[in-house]
């Protein structure tokens, strides 16, 4: 007998689903079951597992490990940690072939799910679509594999500490009650400076803030921090360690593709003329300034395995979303780590000698909105982009559909995209002044009224 997957868990990048909803202990163990046949059948056999610290994360880890062993595959556990954690320990161990991490990610306490990683590289598309045609036949491997724990948060501090600089910056650190509170707790004790820690005590209730550092609200805490005590700057973190944000030192927000700008500079004199890879969310402004700088600017699609694989595809050394995914291939491995994207963040302002706001205002101004998400059902996201897309096109609009419609006017551009990770449209404007932005708000809400969706004024 084979299982079925409720279709909403089966995301572009991932798998996430409610727990108890969508997402069951019987998932997690064929998720198990098929991951390890893909493995098995490459020609390997050992898969690292870790996990956040979701409430409901130790039991769809041990069905999760059930399954795998099952198949006549080995796991190597590495308990509680940040997705990032996981993946240096696939990178890095020696005879593992695969990784799976248990993790609901930014998404609400309620959800959780998986990221996987074979054979050190993404697994997704037709890689998640191809494991659940397995769990669908029962097409497994039998066998019966073994469990070992391993410790690798030692390993995977030293490793983040070889590429920081010495400037000794007064900086604040929010993990949000996220899977990386324990990493940083060890490594801002051995950091130069004088750091400054929020929520550090991993807890899946979240019960300070959501940890989710695209939503500005998220940020108070630590804004308040760095104004309070008058620090360099803060960063933040969301619930598996893989998403980047920041405040100045006033406080204000700085989003992932400022981030990214902002490392752009000193990547870029490193290996002069590289391709950058920035997602459609991404500010015009950042494509702009890496251009300037001498980089090859590449717009791609929205996704953690959708840049990573991007990045292979182009020979890129460095990678970055909005939403606070930085990805770093030169002397790292290629994946998404916020934590080591927050060493090199400090390094490059130590390096500059200027305030973090001074860099990021190294970029033309812009007036744009934040990263929207209008929820609509899961089975209809992908058919409105579709609908909206064909309006527009019929209208002559020039539209970029690398990811969703990213639409082109005189005042600037706008997007909307199915969200991979929720059910809902992702939404964006970005304008040269204040007037052309709300016309360009004006526009998304005419094509969200004509399939009988109204956003709220907050997105």
């Amino acid at each position: 007998m084979g299982h079925a997957f409720d279709p909403s868990l089966l995301r572009d990048y991932d798998m996430r689903g409610r727990v108890g909803h969508t997402l069951s202990a019987a998932d997690a163990t064929a998720v198990g079951r098929s991951f390890a046949t893909i493995v098995r059948r490459a020609g390997g056999r050992r898969i690292v597992v870790g996990r956040d610290g979701r409430t409901h994360s130790p039991l769809l880890e041990d069905a999760l490990v059930d399954g795998i062993v099952a198949a006549g595959a080995d796991v190597v556990g590495i308990g509680v940690g940040p997705s990032p954690m996981l993946y240096f320990a696939e990178a890095t161990s020696e005879g593992v072939d695969g990784g799976i991490q248990v993790t609901g990610s930014h998404n609400p306490r309620e959800d959780n799910g998986f990221k996987f990683v074979h054979r050190h590289g993404p697994f997704f598309g037709d890689d998640i679509r191809a494991l659940a045609a397995i769990a669908a036949a029962g097409d497994w491997e039998r066998g019966v594999g073994t469990v070992i724990e391993a410790d690798v948060g030692g390993a995977y501090v030293d490793r983040l500490l070889r590429d920081a600089g010495p400037a000794p910056l007064r900086i604040g650190w929010d993990a949000g009650n996220g899977a990386a509170g324990a990493v940083i707790e060890a490594l801002t004790k051995r950091l130069p400076g004088e750091h400054h820690l929020l929520f550090t005590h991993i807890d899946g209730n979240f019960p300070n803030h959501h940890p989710d550092p695209t939503v500005v609200a998220n940020l108070a805490d630590l804004a308040t921090l760095v104004v309070d005590k008058k620090l360099d700057f803060g960063l933040a973190f969301d619930g598996d360690g893989d998403r980047i944000g920041a405040v100045d030192g006033s406080g204000k927000p700085l989003w992932g593709d400022e981030i990214l700008a902002i490392l752009a500079g000193p990547l870029l004199r490193a290996c002069p003329g590289a391709a950058i890879v920035a997602d459609v969310k991404s500010s015009q402004s950042v494509f702009d300034h890496i251009a300037a700088l001498g980089g090859r600017p590449v717009m791609w699609r929205t996704g953690h395995s959708q840049v990573k694989a991007k990045m292979r595809e182009v020979g890129a050394p460095l990678a970055g979303e909005m939403s606070g995914h930085i990805f770093f291939a030169h002397d790292y491995y290629g994946f998404d780590d916020a934590l080591y994207a927050a060493i090199r963040l400090i390094d490059a302002v130590g390096q500059s000698g200027r305030p973090l706001a001074a860099l990021r205002d190294d970029m033309p101004p812009r007036h744009a909105t934040p990263e929207w998400r209008v929820p609509v059902a899961e089975e209809r996201k992908a058919a409105i982009v579709a609908t909206v897309s064909a309006r527009l096109r019929g209208e002559g609009a020039v539209v970029d559909e690398t990811d969703g419609v990213r639409v082109r006017t005189d005042d600037g551009w706008w997007l909307m995209r199915a969200s991979n990770t929720e059910a809902a449209l992702t939404l964006r404007a970005e304008a040269r002044d204040a007037t052309g932005l709300t016309r360009l708000i004006a526009a998304i809400d005419t094509a969200l009224a004509a399939c009988g969706i109204e956003r709220t004024p907050a997105g």
